[in-house]
C-alpha cells in the first residue's frame, strides 16, 4: 500500500513513542480494517497487549495517514 504521513500523524507518532515500523506493520498486516465512511478507514492490529489504530484517508493517492495511537482498551474497539 502506498501512503504518506500527515504532519499531525508524525507528531503523534513521536509524542506517543510509536515507531514507523509498527505503523507499517499495522498497514501491511492488519487484524481488522474498519470502514467508518467513504473517506476514512481504520487499520487495527494487536501487538503485545496493545491495540494499534492507524486512521487513513483512502480516497487520496497515495493514502493519507491522518493519525496513529495505541490503547490497552482492546475490547472497546474490537
Amino acid at each position: 500500500m502506498l501512503y504518506e504521513f500527515s504532519l499531525h500523524s508524525l507528531e503523534q507518532i513521536k509524542l506517543r513513542s510509536i515507531s514507523k515500523e509498527i505503523v507499517e506493520l499495522v498497514l501491511n498486516e492488519p487484524d481488522e480494517i474498519v470502514i467508518e465512511d467513504e473517506n476514512q478507514q481504520i487499520f487495527q492490529k494487536i501487538i503485545k497487549n496493545y491495540l494499534y489504530r492507524v486512521f487513513i484517508n483512502a480516497n487520496k493517492n497515495p493514502s493519507h495517514i491522518k493519525t496513529v495511537y495505541r490503547t490497552s482498551k482492546i475490547t472497546k474497539y474490537k
